[in-house]
């Protein structure tokens, strides 16, 4: 991160904004805080991993103690797979689903695109669990699972940046890159709910949520908030849906207020079609 900061000082190109100090301080501290939430959460997360696991209809973790070079890499892959698979639906779906935009609309708050912004992160890390019980049914350990997913997320703190243009035309194919990821956090129109893939860019073009990079980014949400204090930060969203769901008497409002599409409104307000993310505050 040094680097990327050294870099746009002293190298700055156009149209890259670089860095602003509150901002890059309130993405580490949004950080920390998630390493505090997260160390807290974890052990309970992987027992309950460890519960599912008790159902599991194959056993392909033990191929890593099989002993055979052949065997452990088959499970490596078959794990890297499956962890990315399923982190695309986790991602897909707290994008598409209020509630858990909510727990995750932290990450894309920032009108920056740094590597500091790689650092800001949710504070309520609740549901991610419930997208990687599949891995626990084919056999994999809980063990096995959070270092996979390690190298996962590892690989995309990289991505997080403007100082790299594209990659070569094969990796962009197959992998994610940082052009990818800079459609994934523009608040553009023609960006919005696109390219969730964690290592791989496959899936997306797959289930079709793929597009890539043409017009500039505009990061941010479609609505951004005013405030850099860290709290608001990780729970304005949940404060809306609150607001939201008081405002009516209705359960199926209520219930479109919460689970719904990102930014619902009840029929006679809806609002024009494009509009997605709900309104911060």
């Amino acid at each position: 991160m040094s680097l990327e900061v050294f870099l746009h000082w002293r190298r700055p190109v156009p149209g890259q904004r670089g860095y602003s100090v509150v901002d890059a301080r309130t993405s580490l501290i949004m950080g920390l805080g998630s390493l505090v939430v997260g160390g807290v959460l974890a052990g309970l997360q992987l027992l309950v991993l460890t519960f599912f696991s008790q159902f599991a209809v194959l056993d392909l973790g033990s191929l890593f103690a099989s002993g055979s070079a052949v065997a452990v890499a088959g499970a490596f892959v078959v794990l890297f797979l499956l962890d990315d698979f399923c982190y695309y639906w986790f991602h897909r779906v707290h994008h598409e689903s209020r509630f858990f935009w909510a727990a995750h609309v932290t990450h894309h708050s920032s009108q920056y695109y740094n590597l500091s912004t790689a650092l800001r992160q949710s504070w309520t890390p609740l549901t991610s669990w419930i997208f990687y019980v599949p891995v626990m049914l084919v056999g994999f350990t809980p063990a096995q699972w959070a270092f996979m997913h390690s190298l996962n997320l590892l690989f995309q703190y990289w991505i997080h940046t403007e100082r790299i243009d594209r990659m070569p035309r094969w990796f962009e194919f197959v992998f994610n890159t940082p052009s990818h990821h800079r459609v994934h956090h523009g608040a553009n129109p023609e960006y919005l709910d696109t390219n969730y893939g964690g290592i791989l860019i496959v899936f997306d073009r797959v289930f079709g949520s793929f597009v890539p990079e043409d017009a500039q980014a505009v990061y941010g949400l479609t609505k951004n908030i005013t405030t850099h204090n860290p709290v608001k930060v990780a729970w304005h969203e949940f404060y809306a849906i609150a607001s939201d769901v008081r405002s009516t008497r209705s359960w199926r409002e209520r219930w479109q207020y919460t689970f719904g599409q990102p930014g619902w409104l009840p029929r006679p307000l809806e609002s024009p079609q494009g509009s997605v993310e709900p309104v911060e505050v």
